[in-house]
């Protein structure tokens, strides 16, 4: 089984995918974790967001690689890859209905004042999901980013609200 793990920033997708985790005996895969240990000493402050997509880009292969491997072993993969996008999340539906995979999405619909703080509080904190800082403008630019789930998205899936 394959879980996409939706969510705007701060709504809770590390701590939500580690409580998968421990229920599935699952794998995770977090991108914020793939970024730091892989990107983030080579990033230059001129790189924008498109040093990152093509990164992240980069990274999914070989995730999807291991999806494989893990569907193999029936062992479940949790990708809290981000996913803020329809034609993201869509390359994963389709890429587990190619495979005959199992694929269900987890959308966690938080709403943004609960999520600034939680990212604040994150970044001050720097505790056990913190990777990097995220500043107000990069929160306040994924507000607009991010694309919410659509019903035909959510057949099937899970949402957690608070």
């Amino acid at each position: 089984m394959i879980h996409l793990i939706v969510g705007n920033t701060g709504s809770g997708k590390t701590t939500y995918s580690t409580e998968l985790k421990r229920k599935t005996n699952g794998i995770i895969f977090s991108i914020d974790k793939w970024n730091k240990t892989l990107f983030l000493a080579d990033k230059k402050p001129t790189d924008g967001l498109e040093w990152f997509l093509e990164r992240i880009e980069r990274a999914e292969k070989l995730i999807m690689t291991l999806v494989s491997q893990l569907e193999t072993s029936k062992t479940d993969s949790i990708l809290d890859l981000g996913l803020s996008k329809f034609e993201h999340r869509e390359k994963f539906r389709k890429f587990a209905d190619l495979n005959g995979y199992e694929l269900r999405t987890h959308f966690l619909d938080i709403p943004k004042e609960t999520r600034l703080n939680r990212v604040m509080k994150r970044n001050k904190e720097k505790g056990e999901t913190f990777e990097f800082e995220v500043s107000k403008e990069n929160f306040d630019f994924m507000e607009n980013w991010f694309e919410k789930p659509t019903k035909k998205e959510m057949i099937g899936g899970i949402i957690i609200n608070e």
